[in-house]
C-alpha cells in the first residue's frame, strides 16, 4: 500500500477525517538504504526509474586507492575507522562517501558512493 502525501494521522479542526489530495506516486516511494560493510564482495543490481539499472554493494573487501603519484591500486580494507555521516554507521562499520578506512597502505577517505555505484574509490590521507 502506498502512503499518502499529507499527514492524515491528525483530524480536521471540525473533528472529521482527512482525505488525501492524491496518492503517492511510485517514484516518490522510498526504499531501505543499502549499507555496505566489509567482507567478501557481494553486488546486487536493482531496477530504478526509467527502466535503468543501479548496481550496489552489500559487502566489499577491496578498495581502489588513488595514491599521490596518479596511480590506482587495489588494496585490502582492514576496518572502518570513522564515518562522519552517522554515529550508528561508524559503530556498525558501514562504508559511505566520506568514511575513513584503514587499509594495508594506510588511512584513506572514500570518495565514491558504494551503496549506489557498486564500487569503492578512495584517496590516501597523508
Amino acid at each position: 500500500m502506498r502512503k499518502s502525501v499529507e499527514n492524515l494521522a491528525t483530524s480536521k479542526i471540525t473533528g472529521g477525517r482527512r482525505h488525501p489530495a492524491r496518492i503517492r506516486r511510485k517514484y516518490e516511494i522510498d526504499r531501505y538504504p543499502n549499507e555496505p560493510v566489509t567482507g567478501a564482495q557481494v553486488t546486487i543490481t536493482r531496477r530504478v526509474r526509467g527502466n535503468n539499472k543501479k548496481s550496489a554493494l552489500k559487502t566489499i573487501d577491496f578498495v581502489n586507492l588513488a595514491t599521490g603519484d596518479s596511480k590506482v591500486k587495489k588494496i585490502k580494507i582492514l576496518k572502518v575507522l570513522e564515518n562522519s555521516t552517522n554515529n550508528d554507521y561508524q559503530r556498525r562499520g558501514i562504508i559511505t562517501k566520506g568514511a575513513i578506512l584503514e587499509t594495508e597502505a594506510g588511512k584513506c577517505r572514500v570518495v565514491s558512493k558504494p551503496g549506489q555505484t557498486g564500487i569503492v574509490n578512495a584517496v590516501l590521507i597523508k
